[in-house]
């Protein structure tokens, strides 16, 4: 069903207010941008914005300061739009671009890193051809949250930290903690539950990942699970017996 022009305007009106945006200019860019993805594209964009904002921004090239919600927003709809569309909302390229080096010149400085919000372009790039993962495993490591048991299965949350160093030319992840929603089965349980109350002993949990939207978080179906001093104790009789 094609959307009314009342539908545009509201969209367009709407979305520049939860941007701040009160210029002609950006105004006329949104509305050539909603008429171009569609009112529900253009929100999910919005959304998109205020996630990257909530994580503590971008910064404008050369990184002298943040970008403007705004500037997040049409950054973000650059990296979506490509062609003759991006032309269609943004008008020509007026950026400047280097000029050629000769080869004579001393080499150009290394390409800027990634930032995570760059990545969609590249992901659609990859996605025109999608790989076959044959093996799909996950472990975590640490204290459980609320434990929940519910016939055979138990069940516990664990919530991500820090990233940790990351190799140089990878961008920085989002500062958004990744929520673990863990399914045990109570037989597995049985065999750490005694342990884990030690304040400080941790769960190693190994198991099968999966995505669970409603919940946005990674649903954990645990194959093996035990705890950081079970693990000790058993590797320590092992070479007792070995001795």
């Amino acid at each position: 069903m094609d959307t009314s022009p009342d539908d545009i305007t509201a969209t367009v009106n709407a979305i520049a207010q939860q941007l701040g945006e009160t210029e002609t200019m950006p105004i006329a860019i949104i509305g050539r941008l909603v008429r171009q993805l569609g009112p529900a594209a253009a929100w999910d964009l919005l959304q998109e914005t205020q996630l990257v904002e909530a994580r503590g921004g971008l910064l404008v090239r050369g990184g002298s300061r943040r970008r403007t919600p705004g500037g997040v927003f049409f950054h973000l709809a650059r990296q979506q739009l490509v062609g003759a569309d991006r032309r269609r909302v943004f008008g020509p390229d007026s950026r400047k671009k280097p000029a050629s080096t000769p080869a004579s010149s001393p080499a150009s400085p290394p390409a800027p890193s990634l930032e995570w919000a760059d990545r969609l372009a590249l992901v659609q790039e990859a996605q025109q051809q999608i790989g076959e993962a044959t093996t799909m495993k996950i472990t975590l490591i640490g204290r459980p949250g609320r434990v929940v048991e519910r016939g055979e299965v138990v069940l516990t949350t664990l919530r991500g930290g820090s990233a940790p160093a990351l190799p140089k030319g990878l961008p920085a992840p989002p500062a958004e903690p990744t929520t673990y929603i863990v399914l045990i089965a109570r037989k597995q349980w049985a065999k750490v539950a005694e342990a884990i109350q030690d304040p400080d002993d941790v769960l190693i949990i190994e198991g099968y990942p999966t995505l669970d939207p409603q919940l946005r978080g990674i649903a954990v179906f645990t194959l093996n699970v035990t705890t950081k001093k079970l693990q000790a104790a058993k590797r320590q009789a092992q070479g007792g017996a070995a001795g």
